[in-house]
């Protein structure tokens, strides 16, 4: 079977992306606090496993393992020199697992700091690291780049422009991590849903979205409407995704715990579903069995 151009199978019938990296990480024994995106290159095989489960679950696209792999997250690990080798090995590793029937989308996601005035990044330099980020996705075989959990506009903007400066013509989703307030959602920077929503489009991408944020189950849902209706109000034709969490979660000796089951999260999922959002994933807490469970329900 010839596999579809990314563009068309995202517009044809429900699109499932994968669920959490991070605690599945743990789950197999890795220490929380270590640099996540390197075990792409010392322990290559404990994400190779994680990216088949959730391949066994129904996911029609792997997430790369390369969410703080920029030159500033990894900094902080020591590795920032390694950016390009470990977005490579990261996008190599979900290629060869998911093989030419499924898709691979590089992750990107934000630097941990301000741009200036706010901080000391300079707008030049935080472009360039996620060029080479990108770079190193690109040449490892990705079908597309997701940039996800970005708070402020600028940052997003950077990502976007870098992604775009490799002329590489792959498809570009963006997704913007969003809290419930007392009567709005809005970023940890303030950004409200239509601002991030035509300032997305504005940039250019193939898919506009929300993940991670501290809300419930029917806060996700609610955020689905408003995020779609800002979508069509603009009148341009544009996919809407969404990658909600586990649901809130409880602090629990001073750890953040999910109690929300898979049968919960594809419920939640197929209501997000009808609002008008057929590509759907999970963030935080969420794991093999709830995209399961979201296959089951939708597909």
């Amino acid at each position: 079977m010839t596999r579809r151009n990314l563009r068309t199978a995202i517009r044809e019938g429900a699109f499932l992306l994968d669920g959490a990296m991070g605690t599945q990480l743990i789950a197999r024994g890795i220490e929380p606090g270590v640099c996540n995106d390197a075990i792409n290159v010392e322990s290559p095989e404990i994400v190779a496993d994680i990216h088949r489960a959730y391949l066994d679950a129904g996911s029609d696209a792997i997430v790369t393992n390369t969410f703080g792999a920029n030159r500033y997250a990894l900094g902080r690990h020591g590795r920032s020199e390694q950016a390009y080798a470990i977005s490579r090995a990261g996008a190599e590793l979900a290629r060869k697992v998911v093989g030419e029937r499924r898709y691979v989308l590089g992750d990107i996601g934000p630097t941990g700091d301000f741009l200036e005035p706010l901080g000391g990044l300079k707008a030049a330099d935080v472009r360039e690291a996620f060029a080479e980020q990108a770079r190193g996705l690109l040449d490892g075989g990705a079908d597309g780049f997701i940039i996800e959990t970005m708070t402020a506009l600028d940052e997003l903007d950077m990502a976007v422009a870098a992604v775009k400066s490799l002329d590489s013509g792959l498809p570009v989703f963006a997704s913007m991590s969003f809290d419930k307030t007392a009567s709005d959602y809005r970023t940890m920077m303030g950004v409200d849903v239509s601002t991030a929503v035509t300032k997305m489009l504005a940039l250019g991408v193939d898919a506009v979205g929300f993940n991670c944020g501290t809300a419930t189950l029917d806060e996700y849902v609610v955020l689905t409407e408003r995020y779609v209706s800002a979508a069509r109000s603009t009148g341009a034709d544009v996919i809407v995704f969404a990658e909600p969490n586990a649901g809130k979660p409880e602090l629990e000796n001073g750890e953040a715990v999910y109690r929300v089951t898979p049968e919960e999260f594809a419920a939640a999922v197929k209501q997000i579903h009808a609002a008008g959002v057929h590509v759907l994933g999970g963030c935080c807490g969420t794991a093999p069995a709830f995209i399961a469970a979201v296959a089951d329900a939708l597909k």
